[in-house]
């Protein structure tokens, strides 16, 4: 059997560690706040440096060998285990199609709008349809150990969302089934109908409560403060591990070279732009990449305390405050406490260290600029979601800001599949938009699509009649001319 098809034998010996006390832990129990001061963990292998003795081209041709494998525990985001979950055993690992998506680069007409070559990386071809799944697949293969090793009969998954965490949860947990249980708590009215239908349909108990993410996060630290759940939000180490991928993916995409390469990132519960930096750094300390790519953090005016904070130039002066959230189209960022915040500075100051003080920016956008931007990209051939349009919408910000150079490229994160978020590009084409969003239509763009509704039934009309009604409107639409 060939190396790319064998299950590594490195196990790491991994901690968690407290980046608020410095306090080490280790993984037998479920951790996910410091006992001792409340702060968040990241998970440390504490034998990385065992890694170091192969060199980073050895690391570049094994990953890359081990694409074409059709080893379950080696495919999607498992063929980098040895850079994240070096102690999951191969009999635990869950795959479900998870990791590997592709990233398509943007069609010239939109690189000629833009001014920037971009590329989107289209993580809502995940299978709950968001990037969600690559943390879950670690988070899960985790749980799939414990309940192994401690021979629970029972263990409840929660998770608070605005949509897709919720998806991915429920849908991995109804695939272990058995022991597992899944219960998903939502702000309701603030999820879209398919956000809502999709841990409806993996057999989760749904809960919407009133308020916004932040309020039903209250209600799952509660629980996993007080009972033995397994809590799948961004405060779940294991799940933040799994997300590194993306970072993986994107350097092994470009050859493992990212030079002049930018990666946008929206930031919600900024899990995901931590596990991104950390993924990055990683590759960087193994050799396995030359250099860092420079990384824009996203945020709507609408929801923007990471923004807010490193607005403030002098670091010295800066102060992290959460901020009351307004509606907003990028519903996975609307998140006005971030529990991942003491992730970012802890991973922001270390790649600043080694990538230079402008390696790593957050910018802020308005909502008109998602919506725009979003259709903008469709109108080009992408499947964006409004997150994805968020990062658009940062791009072209950073070009007026001249954070950007056209010597540069962009890879941007498009989290979730865009018919997730269909309904904003109805109210939008339909101007139904409430007045608290900020938004309104601007129908002079080039490539803007056009809906006409027939007044007409066509029950009370004859078919010739039919026919000609509807042509007629084609060609009032287009302006067509008689051959």
């Amino acid at each position: 059997m060939s190396q790319a098809n064998t299950f590594p034998k490195y196990r790491g010996k991994m901690e968690y560690h407290c980046l608020g006390c410095g306090q080490h832990y280790g993984i037998d129990e479920l951790y996910y706040t410091c006992p001792e001061c409340g702060s968040v963990f990241i998970l440390q292998d504490l034998t990385f440096d065992e890694l170091k003795k192969t060199s980073g081209q050895e690391w570049r041709d094994l990953f890359d060998a081990r694409t074409a494998t059709k080893k379950d525990s080696l495919r999607g985001i498992f063929r980098f285990y040895e850079l994240f979950a070096p102690v999951i055993e191969e009999k635990d690992i869950l795959y479900l199609g998870e990791g590997n998506t592709p990233i398509v680069a943007s069609s010239p007409n939109l690189n000629d709008i833009i001014g920037i070559t971009t590329a989107y990386k289209n993580d809502g071809q995940n299978p709950s349809a968001s990037f969600k799944d690559r943390g879950m697949a670690c988070a899960f293969s985790y749980i799939n150990a414990l309940l192994a090793k401690n021979n629970w009969d029972e263990i409840l998954t929660v998770c608070a969302s605005t949509g897709d965490t919720s998806a991915a949860a429920a849908l991995y947990a109804s695939y272990i089934g058995g022991p597992v249980k899944s219960v998903v708590i939502l702000p309701e009215g603030k999820v879209t109908p398919q956000q809502l239908a999709q841990p409806l349909g993996s057999g989760a108990k749904v809960l919407e409560v009133p308020g916004v993410f932040d309020d039903c996060m209250k209600v799952v630290e509660h629980l996993a403060d007080n009972y033995r759940v397994a809590l799948l939000n961004s405060k779940n180490s294991w799940r933040i591990l799994g997300q590194e991928s993306y970072a993986f993916e994107v350097a092994q995409w470009y050859d493992w070279d990212l030079t002049n390469k930018c990666i946008f990132v929206p930031i919600g519960n900024a899990g995901n732009v931590t596990a991104i930096m950390a993924g990055f750094l990683k590759l960087y300390e193994l050799d396995i990449i030359k250099e860092l790519p420079r990384i824009f953090g996203v945020q709507s005016a609408h929801a923007d305390p990471v923004y807010r904070y490193y607005s403030t130039k002098n670091p010295k002066e800066r102060e992290f405050k959460p901020v009351t959230v307004q509606a907003s189209v990028a519903q996975a960022a609307m998140i006005g406490n971030p529990v991942s915040f003491p992730r970012v500075k802890y991973f922001a100051d270390k790649y600043e260290t080694f990538g230079g003080k402008k390696s790593f920016q957050v910018i802020q956008v308005s909502e008109q600029m998602i919506m725009d931007s979003m259709l903008l990209a469709n109108a080009h051939g992408h499947i964006a979601c409004t997150q994805g349009g968020e990062c658009l919408a940062g791009l072209i910000r950073a070009k007026e800001l001249k954070l950007i150079s056209e010597n540069e490229s962009a890879v941007l994160d498009s989290t979730a599949h865009q018919l997730k978020f269909v309904g904003f590009q109805d109210m939008y084409y339909q101007n139904k938009f409430p007045a608290e969003y900020e938004v309104t239509p601007d129908f002079s763009k080039a490539n803007s699509p056009e809906l006409v509704i027939c007044a007409e039934l066509k029950e009370t009309m004859s078919e010739s009649d039919y026919i000609s009604k509807a042509s007629g409107n084609v060609v009032a639409m287009l302006g067509l001319e008689k051959k």
